[in-house]
């Protein structure tokens, strides 16, 4: 008889990925501290605040672009809301800082100063757990989570899915920017959380403690990368490319659809709401406007940009696309939306495979070329 063997699992990254991660740890977690801390100001080696700054923001960014790939690239769920899961992690780490300005506010009372200027006389009840770090770590997943996962249970059950789960997911996250809006959540209305002062009763802004949440981001940002890689190369990844594929051929060979996209839903939804509480401390703002319809799609822009189904695209996507948002809103910032919508229809039509697609179809041609010359 024949036997049959599965061929085996392929290794987590490459001899020559493992040197590009090691080389990303290094770069964030010793020489950037080093050439922002240590080297003088006036050193052309010195990386300055506003750098550490920026590449933080896009760091939070980067997680979630990593996101959006695992639902999009991986297992063809569009979502055009999960701006709003960024921005629950990020209220739930503002919720803790703001307890932790204490009475050194501007109304001098333990509570924060838009309740005292509402005139509120004690914490609404989902603040009671706001001054406990662990809690705060603990909502961050669960907050986020807990919506995803009754959100993606009767969408997917409903087997809404393609243009129509995407506006409702956007729709989801218009109505909690509508409800985030209003006083009386508790949620510091349209200006939000900010002027934040401490966090595990050390001050923020010092340059010390910037460069902590700057490495934190990066590492966090480098472990999802990993973690995604080594889910989309299991058994579970491979079910997830085949709903992806064909969502009906998965059914009739004996796989429920449901617990799969479900639980990535799940997962990305996480990923977002940990990446927006990494934000939060480093920009020092958050409010409703991190749920527009606009943050959302710049999501699936970034991945889209960068290259789906690939987990390295997104992030190069999300630095590309951030970077030149950060120069052209400084040159040309009544542009910048032109430039957005151009960039997404250009890649839609001609770089379907995003920009790492580009490079390895360039790669490949190169190959292909001096191998004919031989």
């Amino acid at each position: 008889m024949t036997k049959f063997s599965l061929p085996q699992a392929a290794p987590l990254l490459t001899r020559k990925a493992w040197s590009v991660f090691l080389l990303a740890l290094i770069v964030v977690g010793v020489l950037a501290p080093v050439f922002n801390l240590l080297v003088p100001a006036g050193s052309a080696f010195h990386l300055s605040d506003y750098a550490i700054a920026l590449i933080g923001k896009i760091m939070c960014y980067a997680i979630c672009a990593l996101a959006m790939d695992l639902i999009w690239g991986y297992t063809g769920i569009l979502s055009l809301g999960h701006g709003l899961f960024f921005a629950l992690g990020g209220y739930v780490m503002g919720m803790y800082l703001m307890r932790q300005i204490g009475q050194d506010g501007n109304y001098k009372s333990n509570l924060p100063d838009f309740m005292v200027f509402l005139d509120w006389k004690e914490l609404p009840w989902h603040w009671l757990l706001s001054d406990s770090f662990i809690a705060t770590l603990l909502l961050v997943v669960l907050a986020p989570g807990l919506i995803a996962f009754v959100f993606g249970y009767f969408a997917f059950r409903s087997r809404i899915k393609g243009v129509y789960f995407s506006i409702i997911t956007q729709a989801m996250t218009y109505a909690a920017m509508l409800l985030f809006f209003r006083n009386e959540t508790g949620f510091g209305g349209n200006n939000g959380f900010t002027d934040f002062k401490r966090i595990l009763d050390l001050p923020i802004a010092t340059p010390g403690m910037r460069m902590v949440l700057f490495v934190i981001t990066g590492l966090t940002l480098l472990g999802f990368y990993l973690f995604s890689r080594w889910l989309v190369g299991s058994k579970y990844g491979r079910v997830l490319m085949a709903i992806r594929d064909a969502e009906t051929r998965v059914m009739f060979s004996g796989y429920s659809p449901l617990p799969y996209k479900l639980s990535i839903w799940v997962i990305s939804a996480v990923m977002c709401g940990i990446a927006g509480a990494l934000y939060v401390p480093q920009v020092g703002i958050i409010n409703p406007g991190e749920m527009s319809a606009a943050n959302s799609i710049e999501i699936a822009v970034w991945a889209a940009v960068g290259g789906r189904g690939t987990l390295i695209g997104p992030i190069v996507g999300a630095f590309l696309v951030n970077g030149a948002k950060s120069w052209l809103t400084v040159t040309a910032p009544e542009f910048w939306l032109y430039f957005l919508g151009a960039l997404f229809i250009a890649v839609t039509l001609y770089l379907p495979q995003g920009v790492v697609g580009l490079v390895a179809k360039i790669k490949s041609k190169t190959l292909t070329k001096k191998g004919g010359a031989a």
